[in-house]
């Protein structure tokens, strides 16, 4: 046994974080600590790591027990080079070991600093710090990062490989991490997990990354209104127990308060004998009531609902040929593609591979250096940004989405604003606070609520899954894959790319951008062996509407000479069959079509229904001489 924490009890106010729990970690788990955001997941951290004084507790821990802490946010203090952050983590004996390191540095490239050079060298040998300096080294060298970097020039997320080095140096026997894979790509993500895997120290960690838990945790721990419950196993195994619990929760909850009401009854209705079995009663009555008073109620689920606009033209975004760059630098080459209504892509890219960009140019928002972008007819924008630049930080959370009404149009109906953010989680005094109290989870939350008071056919979401709790991210999962319009989806959750996105569009950091058919694991099965990803298959003749000559058979091909030009047509015959299914549609949702002739509704919904069968017969045909062709 590593830590054991018990009678653990923490409270703000009237909010009760931790309520007699109890925590224990063994030597070489990894373990998942989950639950809702704001449920005091950080704050637990805090208290392990002696970081936070809780109300009351029983400590009990191995001697000599080290205990490292990799922090949600990067601190206010951290500074210098790469190296010398790293060495923090060894306390003094580290800042001796980064103030030689320097001087090493400054002593090569001809400095007069040879008195201090040796006054740092006596230190270091005081300290044993030439054991230390090779394990900063080596640490730095695993997580691929450069000594002599300026901490401060670095992206988020290379900040967060230094300060996972910082936590790693002093050897800890406990590492303890909150969001790890924040600000990561899906390659620094799948690279920390290899690292964990083979790290032999004891783990608790904190993330929203459903694949990064899969892979990881050992046993999960779950903090709900208080109370901490532990479930051996992995996170699919937990998730079953734990609806189990809930639903056996409810059961029980709903027996106690059809009792209490029956107990309710009675007492209206009048004692009618002293009796000391009645007195009994009476006093079992005031402790049902006091037990139903104290009961923690289960914090709702977020409703999250989108607003679909009027369809947009059936080819939302065509690109030919498409090329930009950054100066010298190469962003996207020769891209074509076409995006149809309907479609849910992802993007996926190494940070820095110019995601954000390949949006913009998808959007028009800048001139490409060569090549064409052409958007579709009636289309309606809505853009999730990363950046969260949508939220005023200076105005409430309601003004923020309402604009000063009270109330808002969801799908056609009047919703009041406090309604409506209730939806969101957000509670009618939290909803008058100002924005930038919130949390990283609130303000997604925030700019969900907000994005979707609009109706929009295209979302473009950059982002959109940091600092959700899972619960909310299944969620806005199932909406946007019931989403009817088309989607643009930026993440490195490779779990939210597998479960919502059609197809992928994967840029390697080179300009390269290839696409794959499905999510980011269909990626990984179809992606070729050569580290220059395959140019982006064509689409079939649906994906285009612009009729192309085929090209000429090879010589092997098994069609005939009818057959060969049956497949040369058959593009511009799926696009005026296309046109027919799009023209039938637009009859059948016309107002007042079905106010009219009874004869009429039936032709026109006959025609429809032909016209569908006449496209899915072309399209089994197309398939079928196309995998001939060769």
């Amino acid at each position: 046994m590593l830590l054991k924490l018990r009678e653990l009890k923490l409270a703000y106010g009237v909010e009760v974080l931790l309520d007699d729990a109890e925590l224990m970690i063994e030597a070489g788990e990894r373990v998942a600590l989950v639950g809702r955001n704001g449920t005091g997941k950080s704050t637990l951290m805090k208290i392990v790591a002696g970081e936070v004084a809780p109300d009351h507790v029983k400590r009990e821990a191995k001697p000599g027990l080290r205990i490292a802490r990799l922090e949600q946010e990067v601190p206010a203090d951290a500074h210098g080079t790469v190296y010398e952050v790293a060495a923090a983590g060894l306390g003094e004996a580290g800042q001796a070991v980064a103030r030689f390191h320097d001087l090493t540095a400054r002593l090569s490239a001809g400095e007069d600093v040879m008195d201090a050079f040796s006054a740092a060298q006596a230190e270091v040998e005081a300290v044993d710090g030439w054991t230390l300096a090779q394990r900063v080294e080596a640490t730095l060298s695993r997580l691929k990062l450069d000594p002599e970097a300026d901490f401060l020039a670095l992206s988020g997320g290379q900040k967060r490989r230094v300060l996972l080095a910082r936590a790693l140096v002093s050897e800890p026997d406990l590492l303890l991490l909150d969001e790890p894979t924040n600000h990561l790509d899906i390659g620094a993500i799948a690279q920390l997990e290899e690292m964990l895997l083979a790290w032999s120290g004891a783990l608790l960690f904190i993330t929203h990354d459903r694949a990064f838990l899969r892979h990881l945790a050992t046993r999960i721990l779950d903090l709900d209104r208080g109370r901490l419950t532990s479930w051996p196993g992995d996170y699919d195994k937990y998730l079953e127990g734990k609806d189990k619990a809930l639903a056996d929760e409810e059961k029980a909850n709903a027996l106690f308060d059809k009792r209490l009401a029956q107990e309710e009854a009675w007492i209206r209705q009048g004692i009618k004998a002293r009796s000391t079995r009645n007195e009994g009663r009476v006093r079992a009555l005031k402790a049902m009531r006091n037990e139903r008073a104290e009961r923690r109620e289960r914090t709702g689920t977020a409703n999250i609902v989108t607003q679909d606009a009027a369809r947009s033209g059936k080819n939302v975004i065509v690109a030919e040929k498409l090329a930009y760059a950054w100066g010298e630098t190469p962003t996207v080459r020769e891209l074509t593609t076409t995006i149809q209504r309907g479609d849910k892509v992802g993007i996926i890219g190494p940070n820095g591979a110019g995601k954000t960009t390949l949006i913009r140019l998808l959007l028009g928002q800048l001139e490409p250096d060569a090549g064409t972008i052409q958007l579709g007819t009636n289309l309606d924008i809505a853009h999730f940004d990363q950046h969260r630049a949508a939220l005023d930080d200076s105005i409430s959370v309601l003004d923020n989405v309402a604009g000063g009404r009270s109330s808002i149009t969801i799908n056609g109906a009047e919703r009041h604003i406090m309604s409506y953010l209730g939806d969101f989680l957000f509670s009618p005094k939290r909803a008058r606070s100002p924005t930038h109290v919130l949390s990283g989870g609130e303000r997604n939350r925030l700019l969900l609520a907000k994005l979707f008071t609009r109706p929009a056919n295209l979302l473009v979401m950059d982002e959109p899954t940091n600092d959700l709790d899972v619960e909310t991210l299944e969620l806005l999962e199932e909406r946007l894959i019931d989403f009817g319009g088309t989607l643009l989806l930026v993440s490195h959750d490779r779990a939210f790319l597998d479960n919502v996105v059609t197809s992928s569009l994967v840029m390697t950091g080179d300009g390269h951008v290839a696409e794959y058919v499905g999510g980011y694991s269909d990626y990984l099965r179809q992606r070729p062996a050569d580290p220059r990803p395959a140019p982006a298959p064509n689409k079939a003749p649906r994906a285009d509407t612009t009729p192309r000559a085929q090209p000429a058979p090879q010589p092997n091909s098994t069609l005939s000479t009818a057959e060969r030009k049956e497949l040369r047509d058959l593009p511009g015959r799926i696009d005026r069959l296309e046109a027919e299914v799009d023209k039938c549609e637009a009859a059948l949702g016309a107002p007042g079509f079905y106010d009219q002739d009874a004869a009429k509704i039936k032709k026109a919904t006959a025609a429809h229904a032909k016209a569908e069968a006449e496209l899915e017969a072309a399209l089994e045909r197309w398939e079928i001489l196309e995998a001939g062709k060769s």
